[in-house]
C-alpha cells in the first residue's frame, strides 16, 4: 500500500500560478502531471475565468522572475508568473523623474 501512495506522489508536481493587478492579487496552488507546460497549467488553473483580461497569447509569462515561453515544461514547486503589459515606458518614466528632481534643485 505504501508503494502505491509513493507512486501517485511521484506522478504529480505542485506549482503555483500567480497574477497581480492593482486591485487584487491571485496565487493559485495546483497539482499537475509531469510534462505539463506553462500554458496548460494556466488554462487548467481557472485564473483566466477569475481575471478575464489575461491574454497569454500576447502577455509575457515567467517562472520566478525569468521570462519563459508558454511551451516550457514545469518542474516541482515552479511559480508561474503572468506579467501585465507596461502602461508606461520605463525609460520615459525615469527621465521625467530626473527632470523633476533637477527642477526642484534649481528652486
Amino acid at each position: 500500500m505504501q508503494c502505491m501512495a509513493d507512486a501517485s506522489a511521484l506522478a504529480s508536481i505542485h506549482v503555483q500560478v500567480c497574477y497581480a493587478r492593482p486591485d487584487k492579487q491571485f496565487l493559485l496552488e495546483q497539482t499537475v502531471v509531469p510534462g505539463t507546460t506553462i500554458q496548460q497549467a494556466i488554462q487548467s488553473s481557472g485564473i483566466i475565468q477569475q481575471a478575464p483580461e489575461i491574454d497569454v497569447s500576447v502577455w509575457r509569462v515567467g517562472i520566478y522572475g525569468k521570462l519563459k515561453t508558454l511551451d516550457t515544461v514545469l518542474r516541482e514547486h515552479d511559480r508561474i508568473e503572468i506579467y501585465r503589459p507596461l502602461i508606461a515606458d520605463p525609460k520615459d518614466s525615469r527621465r521625467k523623474r530626473a527632470e523633476s528632481k533637477d527642477a526642484k534643485k534649481k528652486l
